[in-house]
């Protein structure tokens, strides 16, 4: 009898263990989706300051904008720096979303503003720009996608039963998902210049 007691025991271990281990691949995985968004946007912070300095020349009479764009892009930047040393935290996540956020409405205003400069439009450098920064949006988007899909499956996993006692036992938290505030700040900002 005590051996099939000792039996039951150690399967009961066994499978507590296979539920901690899946729990931490899910993590893992999120936390890696993540890393890929990392790489996406300090690309698209990285071509920010490129844009704005083509466009200074052109805009003379736009230094808010210009101004605003490298505020966004800077708080863009600390927002992301903060998410991506814990991809888990709540607050860094929603800090994230509202600075990527802040930050597609001045890039919105500084394409619409450039609009009115044919000049501008014109120049090769910031066509090529915009150009890029259109492709990694997409990439960006992409990335979040990913990211999305990994924390839903990893909240998924640590709610369902029985894997809720462990993760709870072990201190899973909730993943945040990382979204777009309001449904008009959900759209990339029109780079074009055709």
């Amino acid at each position: 009898m005590s051996w099939i007691i000792l039996g039951l025991v150690v399967l009961l271990v066994l499978f507590l263990i296979s539920i901690y281990n899946r729990l931490v691949a899910a993590r893992n995985a999120y936390k890696n989706a993540f890393a890929q968004i990392d790489v996406q946007l300090t690309r698209r912070y990285d071509l920010i300051p490129n844009l704005v300095e083509t466009a200074q020349g052109y805009l003379k009479h736009e230094r808010e904008t210009l101004e605003s764009v490298i505020r966004a892009r800077n708080a863009a930047v600390a927002g992301l720096q903060a998410a991506a040393a814990n991809p888990g935290n709540p607050a860094a996540i929603q800090q994230l979303s509202g600075a990527e956020a802040a930050l597609s409405g001045a890039l919105g205003r500084l394409f619409a503003v450039a609009e009115a400069y044919p000049d501008l439009k014109a120049n090769q450098n910031m066509m090529q720009l915009s150009e890029e920064l259109t492709s990694t949006e997409n990439k960006v988007a992409f990335a979040r996608q990913a990211y999305n899909d990994s924390v839903m499956q990893y909240n998924t996993s640590r709610e369902v039963f029985p894997n809720n006692f462990v993760a709870n036992m072990f201190r899973f938290d909730l993943a945040q998902l990382l979204e777009i505030e309001g449904t008009e700040k959900r759209a990339a900002p029109r780079v074009s210049f055709t």
